[in-house]
């Protein structure tokens, strides 16, 4: 399991959201990049050095520092969209290979290279908004994405370090429960009922927990 890019955003128009600009535009980036938490949503600070966010009501801050993808994901849509789908093209920061990010667990922590690199913790699920349907020009694309639940994991910083293209991904610590990040996306979008399994995972964000507590009626 490896990292085969790292990418940081380029600010660009947003003519899909109200907020006039967006940083979807991700390449990757030669060298090492810094990995560190960005505290508190609502000021468009993100886990790397040199990227930021835009929308920062809905993005950003430590329950959504870093966004991870696959490449065998990627190679999926490719595939059914018959389209070429560079590192970076999901919006995502980090492009993994070898590692089945949408079993990850909610709550499972990432090393990322060696001495001096980054644990991650996996926190929740990317879902699809109005940029990325505009970035990719595909008609329909939220429902099919969201029929896909392929979503990708958003990632907290553990540990501040830094990263870089090539570095070696270990899974360091698995908690004792079963909720996915799919299983997590397929709750908080097309299968409600599933919300109450979610309460397994404490290191959920908050609103997802309290969104899965009022199905449960705790709330």
């Amino acid at each position: 399991m490896k990292l085969l890019s790292v990418n940081v955003g380029r600010p660009r128009p947003n003519p899909w959201k109200t907020s006039g600009t967006t940083g979807i535009d991700k390449h990757p980036v030669p060298g090492p990049v810094a990995v560190t938490a960005p505290g508190p949503k609502g000021t468009g600070a993100v886990g790397l050095a040199g990227d930021r966010v835009y929308d920062v009501a809905h993005h950003g801050g430590t329950d959504q520092a870093v966004y991870a993808y696959a490449r065998e994901d990627l190679d999926t849509w490719e595939r059914e969209l018959d389209l070429p789908l560079r590192n970076g093209m999901f919006g995502e920061n980090l492009t993994t290979w070898g590692l089945d990010v949408n079993s990850a667990l909610i709550g499972e922590r990432w090393r990322i290279g060696g001495q001096g690199g980054a644990v991650l913790e996996v926190s929740c699920p990317r879902v699809p908004c109005a940029t990325f349907q505009g970035w990719l020009e595909q008609g329909g694309w939220i429902k099919r994405f969201t029929r896909a639940a392929l979503p990708g994991a958003y990632l907290r910083v553990a540990e501040a370090g830094q990263v870089r293209a090539g570095d070696p991904v270990e899974v360091v610590h698995r908690p004792d429960h079963e909720v996915t990040v799919a299983l997590t996306f397929r709750a908080v979008t097309l299968e409600p009922a599933l919300l109450p399994r979610l309460l397994a995972a404490d290191a959920l964000p908050r609103d997802v927990r309290a969104a899965a507590r009022r199905r449960t009626g705790a709330d």
